[in-house]
């Protein structure tokens, strides 16, 4: 069963939120980068910049992060060919003495974004990192606490969230999937 929770309009309005409270949190937006973990996460925080450059004149450096082989799970992951593909970040991009903004699509048990802080020190030593969550559903393994939430979502363990994008679903909505 599929329950939109967050449709096309909504989705927009909570990107344009977030691009306002990361605005209104930094009194400079000079040393500040964006790092979305790739897939969707890598879609909203294109988004995000997006907005904060049509709010604020400014393009924040950016990059997409491919957490692969950072994962603690890499044993449960089984893609097609049986092996992952690791396809690294979309660019280097230092982030020394930087304010990092770390994007993803759900924030769950928290190991993603573990993952993703481990695969970031390869980029150099972040000033601050902060986090980006489309939706939060709770379930924490790691004490780990997004900055900027979307959308808090309780759900059940056998309930599925579903950031949709239009670069990889040809939409923007989340949806509840329960069995």
């Amino acid at each position: 069963m599929e329950k939109i929770i967050i449709d096309e309009n909504q989705f927009h309005r909570t990107i344009s939120r977030i691009s306002h409270e990361i605005i209104e949190k930094h009194t400079s937006l000079d040393n500040v980068v964006m790092v979305g973990i790739k897939r969707r996460g890598a879609e909203i925080a294109d988004l995000i910049k997006g907005k904060i450059a049509d709010l604020v004149n400014i393009t924040l450096p950016s990059m997409e992060l491919d957490i692969t082989f950072y994962r603690d799970d890499l044993q449960h992951i089984e893609p097609e060919d049986g092996m992952p593909v690791y396809r690294g970040a979309s660019q280097y991009l230092n982030i020394k003495d930087k304010s990092v903004i770390l994007v993803d699509d759900v924030l769950f048990t928290g190991r993603t974004i573990r993952a993703a802080m481990d695969a970031l020190t390869d980029f150099g030593r972040a000033a601050k990192i902060e986090l980006v969550i489309f939706v939060d559903r709770g379930h924490r393994e790691l004490p780990i606490r997004a900055d900027y939430v979307g959308k808090n979502l309780p759900t059940s363990r056998e309930e599925k969230i579903q950031v949709r994008t239009q670069k990889y679903d040809g939409c923007n909505e989340v949806a509840l999937l329960s069995k």
